[in-house]
Order: structure tokens, then sequence, then C-alpha cells
């Protein structure tokens, strides 16, 4: 390895984070994001998504808001107070589409808020507003 390649910060992730207790909608996600050219990460809980975002640091973060152990909003709460990944786009995903839940999320730091099910459309839409298309 030479100077200018120890110098070189790795690239950032294009990976998204898919954060879901069921694996129908972890499932569902990966197809529709990996058809459309994206690679996926997967995450059953708020804890496992916290290490995989630390280990992997995807570029953009999909989490459901009722899981066990650690809920979305504490899992997004935890990212915005983390100097390092404070920009991380998080989207939260919800069965509930009241005013209450998707204000709840914005204090908590989401950057957008999608309802289940969703389609492959709106999921796509959504990843198009917060970030550039993939590279192939």
């Amino acid at each position: 390895m030479n100077a200018s390649q120890a110098q070189t910060p790795p690239p950032q992730s294009s990976a998204i984070l898919v954060v879901d207790d069921s694996s129908t909608i972890r499932r569902s996600a990966e197809i529709f994001l990996s058809q459309a050219g994206y690679s996926v990460l997967l995450a059953d809980d708020g804890f496992e998504a916290l290490s995989c975002i630390v280990d992997h640091e995807p570029a953009l973060v999909f989490c459901d808001i009722l899981m066990p152990r650690l809920d979305g909003y504490h899992t997004c709460s935890l990212i915005r107070t983390s100097e390092r990944f404070r920009k991380l786009p998080v989207v939260l995903l919800s069965s509930r589409d009241g005013i209450f839940d998707r204000a709840r999320g914005a204090l908590a730091g989401a950057s957008a808020y999608l309802t289940k099910p969703f389609a492959k459309d709106s999921l796509l839409r959504t990843v198009r507003e917060l970030l550039p298309p993939p590279a192939f």
C-alpha cells in the first residue's frame, strides 16, 4: 500500500439498512431495494441496527417503530445523538399513520415516515428523495 492509499478514507457505504422485527417486511424491502440496484443490510431490532450502523455505515436506514427491546423512536434518537451518524437519514416505518405518531417520529429526528404495508413505488420514492441514485 502506498502513502496516498493509506491517507484515503474508505468510501461510505451505499447500502441501505432495513430494521424490522417482521421477516416479511425485511424481505419485501430487501427485494424492492435490490431490484433497484441498492445493496441491503438487515437487522431485526434496534440494538442489532446500532451495531450494524457502526460496522457498515449505511447510507440510509429504514427503521420500524414497534420492535421489542429497543423501539424505532429510541433507535432514531440514539443515532441523532452520535456526532458520527447524526446526519444519517432515518425513515421510520409504522402501521400507524396518526398525527401523534408522525410528530413523535419528527421529535426523535426522523428524516421521513413511511406507513406499512408500503408499496415498492413509495419505498423507492422515499429513497430517491433522501439519496443520490445508485451507481451500477
